[in-house]
């Protein structure tokens, strides 16, 4: 069977732009390992737009929302969330 799989790549950056330094990532390979791998010791791009200059096609950006009046310095989840996409070709 020829078809398409899809690669999804989470990158949390320190700002809420693309070109902000990254922080945290996660992937997940649907082609089964046949795709391209990412480095798993250290970010795979240092910045979102790195990963759109090597073919990931950006699917979701964080919402930008202020933390309530007093709460701006508890620790929660990380904000700024990019999600990333490519398809690789499988046989």
């Amino acid at each position: 069977m020829v078809g398409e799989r899809q690669q999804v790549l989470y990158l949390w950056a320190s700002g809420s732009a693309l070109d902000s330094p990254v922080v945290a990532w996660a992937f997940h390979d649907g082609s089964g390992g046949s795709g391209p791998p990412i480095p798993v010791d250290e970010p795979p791009y240092a910045t979102g737009v790195a990963a759109l200059q090597d073919g990931w096609f950006l699917l979701q950006s964080s919402q930008l929302v202020a933390p309530p009046p007093g709460q701006e310095h508890v620790n929660t989840f990380l904000d700024y969330e990019f999600v990333l996409e490519r398809r690789i070709p499988c046989t």
